[in-house]
């Protein structure tokens, strides 16, 4: 595949020499397209530890794609905004990988402790992003004149 680099907003392709381009714009909707299919694709173990009716997989991954792209936007602010949200995150994946690696040796967790666990780590992470600050106020140097 050939691409241009010239910006062009308003086209998904352009002709130069005779020749058919991609634009930035016709790449970008590719990744957004890819990026959809790599998130639905990623939580179909997740609904498989819920439920195995068909149904329920179906829709849970077609709302997933719907509501994802939000999602990642609405979190990518809020990890701005809070320093250690990103280790409650990490930490809430690892505790449902763990959950789902369980189920090989029929340990089932109730749905209440999970959620009060999900709960706790990502509240945690805010409060504590709150109170320890990353980001500490520079003080500004002195100057002295002469």
């Amino acid at each position: 595949m050939r691409i241009s680099n010239q910006p062009n907003v308003d086209k998904f392709t352009i002709k130069h020499n005779g020749k058919v381009y991609l634009t930035t714009l016709s790449v970008v909707v590719v990744m957004l397209a890819v990026t959809d299919i790599v998130f639905a694709l990623d939580s179909i173990p997740a609904v498989f530890a819920i439920s195995k009716e068909p149904l329920v997989v179906y829709t849970s991954n077609i709302f997933a794609v719907l509501g994802l792209r939000s999602l990642f936007f609405l979190l990518r602010g809020a990890v701005d905004k809070f320093d250690y949200l990103q280790q409650g995150i990490a930490i809430v994946l690892v505790f449902i990988g763990l959950k789902m690696l369980a189920e090989i040796w029929n340990f089932h967790m109730p749905v209440w402790v999970s959620l009060i666990v999900i709960v706790t780590c990502l509240a945690g992470s805010i409060v504590y992003s709150i109170l320890f600050d990353k980001k500490l106020p520079v003080k500004p140097t002195e100057t002295t004149e002469s």
